[in-house]
């Protein structure tokens, strides 16, 4: 019994590889930087999303797809800043995976994108499983969860690229040790870039727009 359970995930995720690399072809055709966002709920997603996109708007075409168990609330905040978005409704899954993807690429226009953010359901294990085609895995940890969370859900640091420790704001009124989250984390992933930041006050978010500016053309350069 559980080695057929072992056997239908193995092929539920390779068949997910193969449609995510169909849709990083996709991507790479039309030169779309892909960013896929986790957390768990109420991290900061959409709110990291709204700053980044008023910080580079002015620079690069930035395409939005939300993914929630459902409800459009988040989709909606995003629609506010004028830029394309679609809603995923997983109806239950705790990830957005490369076949949604590909069904909600015909809702945007591709050939007038340069980075896509993907922000997926709030889950801190099944979205780092599930590659959707992206360039980029990055996680966002906030300050209230407490900083045991490298250690209690190591295959999303270990997956990301980035993490982003937001609410920093509010480190004055919990219990969160910076010290060891990020020890924690960088034993899980030495090369893991770390930025301390607060969506509600700006803080530290310079950091993260210019490495992410500077991962774009990079990859637009090639």
């Amino acid at each position: 019994m559980t080695l057929s359970k072992i056997t239908v995930v193995k092929n539920i995720l390779d068949a997910n590889d193969r449609i995510a690399e169909e849709n990083r072809k996709i991507f790479d055709k039309e030169k779309i930087y892909v960013l896929n966002l986790m957390s768990s709920p109420g991290a900061g997603k959409t709110s990291l999303v709204e700053r980044t996109i008023a910080a580079l708007q002015g620079i690069y075409r930035i395409g939005v797809i939300e993914g929630d168990i459902q409800g459009s609330s988040d989709a909606e905040r995003i629609a506010k800043l004028r830029v394309p978005v679609v809603q995923i409704n997983t109806g239950g899954a705790c990830h957005i995976d490369g076949n949604m993807i590909r069904e909600a690429l015909p809702g945007l226009d591709l050939t007038k994108t340069d980075l896509l953010i993907a922000e997926n359901v709030g889950n801190l294990v099944c979205p780092a499983e599930f590659k959707i085609g992206e360039n980029v895995k990055v996680m966002v940890l906030s300050t209230p969860e407490g900083s045991d969370k490298p250690a209690k859900y190591p295959l999303m640091f270990q997956q990301s690229e980035a993490m982003i420790i937001n609410k920093t704001d509010l480190l004055p009124y919990v219990d969160f040790d910076m010290a060891k989250a990020k020890k924690d984390a960088l034993t899980l992933n030495r090369n893991l870039k770390i930025f301390e930041v607060s969506c509600k006050t700006s803080a530290g978010l310079k950091g993260w727009y210019d490495w992410l500016s500077d991962r774009i053309e990079s990859f637009r350069s090639k």
